[in-house]
């Protein structure tokens, strides 16, 4: 009899170890970033030989893949730069102007131009602009066309190119790409990177990175 009388009291302990193992994981585990440890090497100079742009920070390198429409590429940069570079995180943004999909444009000739010059002349002060104005009204002023200009053209494809690398290179890694898709250093020395579209993900590159929380 005493027998019986104790399932009901395992089953409890058995849901409540299963809940709060889910509540673990949903509140917390799932938004944590993932340790780079393979294909470091190449993942390292893929970024580092893109067309990054940074303010000239002096403290850890923080890269940001982003594409200027993207919300929650802004969204971060909104929330998140202003704190990482007072602490003087290197924020480097590397943007890129997506492929035509199934016919749908997505990028625009102004997007292009603007993604060519910045990986040929990492301007942050041209990238600030660029984020200071509504999407729809930039238009690229006084910015060489990357249309029709092979060389301009070619940069533009690198780019995407460099999202194509990257892909299978952070998959080994247990990282999904997409926009943001942050990579940096931590203090130790371990490359970390998350594909950071939700706040949930944001203090944890914060405390990484060496900020307060």
């Amino acid at each position: 009899m005493k027998r019986f009388q104790l399932w009901p009291v395992l089953i409890l302990v058995v849901a409540l170890a299963g809940g709060g193992g889910w509540a673990w994981w949903n509140y917390d585990l799932r938004w944590r970033p993932k340790t780079i440890t393979r294909h470091q090497d190449e993942i390292a100079r893929i970024l580092e030989t893109s067309g990054w742009v940074s303010p000239g920070k002096t403290g850890p390198k923080l890269y940001m893949v982003s594409f200027r429409t993207c919300p929650d590429c802004v969204r971060y940069m909104a929330e998140e730069f202003p704190l990482l570079q007072a602490a003087e995180v290197d924020t480097r943004v590397i943007e890129i102007a997506r492929r035509d999909y199934n016919g749908v444009p997505k990028s625009t000739a102004a997007e292009r131009a603007t993604v060519a010059e910045l990986w040929l002349n990492r301007s942050w002060a041209l990238l600030q602009r660029w984020e200071a104005t509504p999407a729809e009204a930039w238009t690229g002023a006084g910015i060489a066309p990357a249309d029709g200009d092979m060389a301009r053209t070619a940069v533009v494809e690198a780019g995407r190119k460099m999202v194509d690398d990257l892909q299978p290179l952070l998959k080994a890694n247990g990282i999904d790409f997409a926009y943001p898709t942050l990579i940096w250093w931590t203090k130790d020395g371990k490359m970390r990177g998350c594909a950071c579209e939700k706040r949930e993900t944001y203090r944890y590159v914060r405390q990484e990175l060496g900020l307060k929380t």
